[in-house]
């Protein structure tokens, strides 16, 4: 396609290689309409949000970036420039990965020479990367993908960046040529799920290939420039018996969270921003049998279900005239009539909330939702308050039976002030007295206090009940020998 090049070098390059009309030096690859491969960085299948807790089995931290300096943005420009000038990019987007990284090596190389810049081989090899990486992939955010340590990416305007790694926020020295080439990149991220994000519609959902989440608000709604927020994937799958290793949760609180997504609780995973109820979500749904039919409904979708048998669904935003919209609450509903014997929800916002109650009353034992709340008794509060939201207008004890007659089990996680994370409670909902919704804890997480480097202190410790509610439930599965002998196991370490 490109043929072979002489002995002229860069002189000679139009005799090669297919040539696109010159463009302005300014334009940037992200803004132009060319299709171009898939990410040349991009990182293997993750199946998991962030680990609840940062710890062993991470990979040694990496050396942040060196500075790039004023000089440097400006040669990339200029060979930036040159390269689009020479080389026709819908030509390059038929290449597999590898060689159009190739091709686009030797051009740069040459363009190099010619132009005789003067760098140093490692500035060159820099370069290199920088400019493969904007026409194939998402420029200066693929080395932060790459990276399997860091759990978010908190891009602020062109010039600012932050990455999470081991619950610690830093700054990095990632920055963008301008607000032209984030905006483009960002476009170019949300397209491919078949969403966008412009001035007529700032705020946008959407997902990597990988199922990273991703959020993006742009101007006039974000004032100092594009805002750009990453959850990443982790690569390795994680489970529960990683979490013990974390220290998230004790291996009984692991087996007794084994049996409540093998035995079919009802259950709502309740914690706050960053918590880790997504990756929990993940680790539960790894118990569903495998001859259960699951559907699960997701604004962006990221679950990643091992079950042969899943269907997912993901909202979608209304077109440019306003029409067309999906809302999870219709999701919620359709999944009725789908003949699901598990629904799961990624995140329950809204309205949506009564549908999924109603199901999980009606027959869909199993079913699983993720809510935003710092205790498993404001979790209640708020799916109350939701399903007024709604516009349904119930007494308030009949919204109360609802909720105490369709969720079995509340899973507690949080971010704690070290960056740690936990599963803080196991709760049962075990019924009403009165107005009230009745709650036992079967395990909570004790805060002891912090060591000399800032490390939160505590231990996981058992509530000293003897049966759980879901007892018989656990016994029809034939669970109930293992989950005695996890309740006996936390009540030793009590004792």
């Amino acid at each position: 396609m490109f043929g072979k090049r002489g002995n002229g070098g860069f002189g000679k390059v139009e005799d090669t290689i297919v040539r696109t009309p010159p463009l302005a030096p300014e334009l940037d690859t992200a803004e132009t309409n060319v299709a171009a491969p898939a990410p040349a960085a991009e990182p293997e299948e993750m199946t998991v949000n962030t680990p609840i807790t940062p710890g062993g089995g991470r990979p040694e931290k990496k050396k942040r970036a060196t500075k790039k300096t004023d000089s440097y943005y400006t040669t990339k420009s200029q060979v930036f420039s040159a390269l689009i000038d020479t080389i026709d990019l819908s030509q390059l987007s038929k290449l597999d990965n590898e060689s159009a990284r190739e091709e686009i090596r030797d051009i740069v190389n040459d363009i190099i020479t010619i132009k005789n810049f003067a760098m140093s081989i490692s500035e060159q090899e820099e370069l290199l990367e920088d400019i493969c990486n904007d026409v194939l992939g998402y420029g200066p955010l693929e080395p932060l993908l790459a990276r399997d340590d860091i759990a978010d990416i908190m891009i602020n305007g062109s010039g600012q960046s932050y990455i999470e790694v081991e619950g610690k926020v830093e700054e990095t020295e990632v920055r963008f040529r301008d607000e032209s080439q984030l905006l483009s990149i960002c476009q170019r991220i949300v397209s491919q799920v078949g969403r966008r994000v412009d001035e007529s519609s700032p705020i946008c959902d959407a997902r990597l290939p990988d199922g990273s989440r991703v959020n993006v608000i742009a101007p006039p709604l974000a004032l100092d420039g594009t805002a750009l927020t990453i959850r990443k994937f982790k690569k390795d799958k994680l489970t529960l018996d990683q979490l013990v290793n974390y220290g998230s949760i004790t291996p009984e609180g692991a087996t007794i969270l084994q049996i409540i997504g093998r035995v079919r609780c009802n259950v709502v995973i309740s914690g706050g921003t960053g918590s880790g109820k997504t990756t929990l979500l993940n680790c539960l749904t790894r118990y569903i049998d495998e001859t259960e039919r699951v559907i699960t409904c997701e604004d962006s979708a990221e679950l990643q279900l091992q079950q042969p048998h899943v269907v997912r669904l993901e909202t979608r935003p209304p077109n440019i005239e306003g029409e067309g919209e999906i809302t999870m609450r219709d999701l919620v509903k359709n999944c009725l009539r789908m003949r699901p014997e598990r629904i799961i929800v990624g995140e329950v916002r809204g309205p949506e909330v009564f549908d999924l109650l109603q199901a999980m009353n009606t027959g869909h034992d199993g079913s699983m939702g993720t809510i935003h709340s710092n205790s498993p008794r404001e979790c209640l509060s708020r799916i109350e308050s939701m399903i007024a939201m709604g516009g349904f207008s119930l007494p308030a004890k009949t919204v109360r039976e609802i909720i105490s007659g369709s969720v079995d089990i509340i899973i507690q996680a949080a971010r704690l002030r070290d960056g740690s994370r936990r599963i803080t409670h196991i709760t049962e909902v075990t019924g009403m007295e009165g107005d009230v919704i009745i709650t036992q804890d079967l395990m909570t997480f004790d805060i002891n206090g912090e060591d000399a480097n800032g490390k939160v202190l505590g231990q996981h410790m058992s509530t000293g009940i003897g049966r759980p509610q879901f007892w018989e439930r656990a016994r029809y599965f034939g669970e109930e020998r293992r989950l005695a002998e996890a309740i006996d196991s936390m009540d030793q370490a009590v004792a």
